[in-house]
Formats: C-alpha cells, sequence, structure tokens
C-alpha cells in the first residue's frame, strides 16, 4: 500500500498550478478556434480543436517531466524535446488529413485540416509554457480563418461564396461538434 500512496504523491518537476494553467490556456485557445470552425458549421468543431490543444499540451509536459524525472537519475539518457514535436505533428496532420475529402474535382476541408494542425502547435506551445507564442498563434489563426475569410467574401473569390452557413441539423440540436461528418 505504501508504494501505491508513493506513486499518487509523485512529485513533479513543474508545480501542479502551472500544469493546470498550461492545460487550460490550451483548452481555451482550442476552444477559440474550435468556436470559428463551429460557426462556419465545419466539421471539425469545438471539441475536436480543445481535444487537439489539450493534447498537444499534455504530450509538451509529459516532455519537460519526462527530462527532468528521477526515474532516470543516474542512468545516461539524451533528452531531445524535437522529437515529442515531431510526433505531435505527425499524429495531427493524420487527424487533419482525414478531414480533408476531394470530391468532383474539389478538395473540401484544407482549412479546416490546416486548422487542426496549427491546433497542435499552439497546444504544444502552451505545453512548453511558451504563452505568448501560443497566444499570437491563435490570433493569427483567427485572422485568417475568420477575417480574411470575411474580405474572400466581399470580393467574391470565397470558395464557398457564403458569409454564413446554414447550421447543421446536429448544431440545431444543441450539439457543439460535427464529429458525424467527419
Amino acid at each position: 500500500m505504501g508504494a501505491l500512496t508513493e506513486e499518487f504523491a509523485h512529485s513533479t518537476y513543474l508545480a501542479f498550478p502551472v500544469i493546470a494553467a498550461r492545460l487550460f490556456f490550451a483548452a481555451l485557445l482550442g476552444a477559440l478556434i474550435g468556436f470559428e470552425r463551429e460557426w462556419r458549421a465545419r466539421p471539425a468543431g469545438l471539441r475536436t480543436h480543445i481535444l487537439i490543444c489539450v493534447a498537444a499540451a499534455t504530450f509538451g509536459i509529459l516532455t519537460v517531466e519526462i527530462a527532468h524525472s528521477s526515474a532516470f537519475a543516474g542512468r545516461e539518457m539524451v533528452s531531445d524535446p524535437l522529437r515529442a514535436v515531431e510526433a505531435v505533428t505527425a499524429g495531427v496532420a493524420f487527424l487533419a488529413a482525414g478531414s480533408i475529402l476531394f470530391t468532383r474535382g474539389k478538395v473540401h476541408g484544407l482549412t479546416t485540416g490546416a486548422g487542426m494542425w496549427l491546433a497542435g502547435a499552439v497546444g504544444l506551445s502552451c505545453g512548453f509554457g511558451l504563452w505568448q507564442i501560443a497566444g499570437l498563434g491563435t490570433f493569427l489563426i483567427l485572422v485568417v480563418m475568420g477575417l480574411l475569410h470575411s474580405f474572400e467574401v466581399k470580393l467574391g473569390i470565397a470558395a464557398d461564396k457564403q458569409e454564413h452557413r446554414e447550421p447543421s441539423k446536429t448544431a440545431k440540436a444543441g450539439k457543439d461538434d460535427h464529429d458525424d461528418r467527419c
């Protein structure tokens, strides 16, 4: 029983309030990105982007914790945080690729896929405690996906040529995600 108590009382390199702040900030930024996708009734909305950001932040935090873990004390260990970045990038790119469809000679979901990929980068930034990068990255994502889309609509060059799309039946029913359409 003492080993189990010790396991759950295990200290971390980062203070728990810091870990919680990083994860909550990742969730908030993921929600901002996902809300824009929901507002435009696109696949991969609010919950998807929150989960991507929080997952990436968790991997970032784990990278920091593993590098400072006492489990490796006295052992030779080479720490390479870029491996975590590469793994998250590959994993999120796999999810993002699944949101891209090619039908009737047209590509659909490319912006959503790119947003998912960037949500992973925002989450990693939060996980590593790089708040400024995460915040600025989110701001730029919202500018590109939101304001530039409105500008394209006004110029008549937007792919969908609509300011706002009719919300899906799922959204009308009060659900906040469109995973059933992915």
